[in-house]
Parts: C-alpha cells; sequence; structure tokens
C-alpha cells in the first residue's frame, strides 16, 4: 500500500503505526519512511499521545486495521483528513472520509480490499493481485549472521517447512509434512522446520528426523526473514512466514481451505512466485460455513510437484 501511495504522490512521506511486532517486516520496505511504535505511544499520557502526534503534521491519517483509540487520538491531533470505513461506529464521529467497504462479503483479495480506502485521493484503487507484488518495495532484508548463514547448503535447494501457524490458520497436519519429508530427495533439497520455541515443542518426534535441520526458537524476527531470503521455497498454512516468502519472491506454497473468511482469495500469498493449494475449492462443508478439516486432505505429492514447477 505503501508502495503504491508513493508511486501516486512521489514526493509524500509514509509514516507507519503499529506494535512492536510488525517493525522488523515494515523496515524492510523502502517505501516506508518512518515506523511510529504504537506500543511507546501507548506508554506516555493522552496528551503527550496527541501532542506527538502533532508533530508529525500529517496530512492524511488511514485507518487500515481500525482501533477506536487511535481514531479519536488522530482527530484530537487534527490531522486533516482522517478515512475509515463506514461500518465501524465510531469513524463517524472520528473520520472525515468515509469508505463504504465490506470485508466479509468481498471476493477481493484483503490487500485490494486495503487499496478500496484511497479512493477519496481520487485515485485508480482497483489494483490486480499481480500489480501489488510489485509495490513491496522489500530492498533493506537484513544480512544473514554467519552462524547462520553456514546451514544454508548453495548445492541444493533450501526449503523451509513452517507446519504451525499459533491458530491464526488451518493447519496441514505434522503427519503430511512427514510424508512431504519422506518424498524430498535428500540429494536435492535440504530441508528446514521453522516455527516458535513452544512450536517446536509440540513436535518433537517430528523435529527428530535425520533429515531436517530444527529452527524452531532459533532465529530473531529479523534473522528469520534472512534466513527466508537465503532459502528458495517455504510451505506453510496462511501465516506470517507465507507472506514474507512471498513478498521476498521465493516459491512460496500456502495451504488453504475454501470457506470464507480464511479463503486463498481473501488471503493468498502475493508474490511472482507464489501458490496455493487447497483440497477441494468447492467443498460443501466450507461452503455451508461449517467446520471443516478438508485441508488435511492435500496431497504430499502436490506440493512436490509444485516444487518441481519451473
Amino acid at each position: 500500500m505503501a508502495g503504491f501511495i508513493k508511486k501516486n504522490f512521489p514526493d509524500c512521506k509514509v509514516l507507519f503505526l503499529g506494535r512492536s511486532y510488525t517493525k522488523d517486516i515494515i523496515v524492510l520496505s523502502e517505501h516506508v519512511d518512518e515506523f511510529i511504535n504504537y506500543d511507546e505511544l501507548e506508554k506516555l499520557s493522552a496528551q503527550e499521545r496527541i501532542d506527538k502526534l502533532k508533530k508529525i503534521n500529517g496530512d492524511v491519517f488511514l485507518h487500515v486495521f481500525p482501533k477506536k483509540e487511535i481514531a479519536q487520538l488522530a482527530k484530537q491531533a487534527g490531522i486533516p483528513l482522517r478515512a475509515g470505513t463506514t461500518n465501524r461506529i465510531y469513524h463517524w464521529l472520528t473520520c472525515n472520509k468515509l469508505i463504504k467497504l465490506s470485508r466479509k462479503n468481498s471476493n477481493l483479495h484483503e490487500a485490494q480490499l486495503n487499496f478500496k480506502l484511497l479512493e477519496f485521493l481520487n485515485i485508480e484503487t482497483s489494483v490486480s493481485l499481480n500489480e501489488i507484488s510489485s509495490y513491496y518495495g522489500f530492498s533493506k532484508v537484513p544480512k544473514l549472521d554467519d552462524e547462520f548463514k553456514k546451514w544454508i547448503d548453495p548445492t541444493k535447494i533450501n526449503i523451509i517447512l513452517h507446519p504451525k501457524s499459533k491458530g491464526s490458520a488451518r493447519e496441514w497436519g505434522i503427519d503430511n509434512f512427514e510424508k512431504l519429508v519422506a518424498l524430498l530427495s535428500k540429494d536435492k533439497y535440504k530441508i528446514f522446520v521453522s516455527g516458535t520455541e513452544q512450536e517446536g515443542k509440540l513436535m518433537p518426534e517430528f523435529l527428530k528426523n535425520e533429515n531436517i535441520t530444527d529452527l524452531t526458537g532459533k532465529l530473531s524476527l529479523q534473522q528469520f526473514i534472512a534466513f527466508i531470503n537465503s532459502c528458495q521455497v517455504l510451505v506453510a498454512a496462511s501465516t506470517g512466514p507465507l507472506h514474507i516468502a512471498a513478498a521476498l519472491n521465493k516459491k512460496a506454497i500456502g495451504l488453504f481451505v475454501p470457506k470464507r473468511p480464511i479463503h486463498p482469495g481473501r488471503w493468498m500469498p502475493i508474490g511472482k512466485n507464489a501458490h496455493f493449494v487447497v483440497f477441494d475449492k468447492e467443498c460443501a462443508d466450507c461452503k455451508s460455513g461449517k467446520d471443516c478439516n478438508c485441508i488435511s486432505k492435500i496431497n504430499p505429492k502436490q506440493i512436490v510437484d509444485l516444487l518441481e514447477l519451473k
């Protein structure tokens, strides 16, 4: 979104207000001029927050991830143009640019929906997924430390498997990842498994596989991003690492269910080499909104076929 704004307004300055955990990702982009840490902002008094935002001398405030307290703060700081969606009641009291936008029933991707918030600027906001992939601007990827760089095998395809999701997505299942590992030629692939330290504890037997290099809990987010950038492939459900890999133009293979609102049409990875897989696009249970685990029926051979796809 920042890249698209810079394309249309080349002389503008883009600031990103976000939580601490988002910083290492946001600062990758050449299109973001400054990161404002909301966790630090919250520690200030109410008046100090207003004064802090006033000093920015901002002209436009876009509520991409709506939060009532931030909407109130932007108005109190006197930012001239404040845009938010009509379906948040507090936006009617705090924003002066209201965008009619329904995410729940839309067929657009989440990224495309975000672009719609820019309609009041009188620019074309119907952007294709292929075009969106050109706006990441991830040119400031950190260098991978030598202690981790030595794990990369330059003679093989280095592939990261990210089995868990911390509950943010439907998971393919450890048994399927085990089957995938068994199908991958050890002469051709070097296999890494990533995740948090806590996630590693949920799959101890899987991580004992002699053909796997365990990354769980070993990398900071910054170094994990650098590690993804040093590999060629990442396989995961609809998680942050999947989207980071796609943005870095790696072969990012996403595993999905067709259920709204978590279907790939809304959350597929966007990138020049990004792919997604579902078991049955017309799954009756998913279409009716029922809980369904059809993702577990995705055949590991399908993933291998995508890996072999040039």
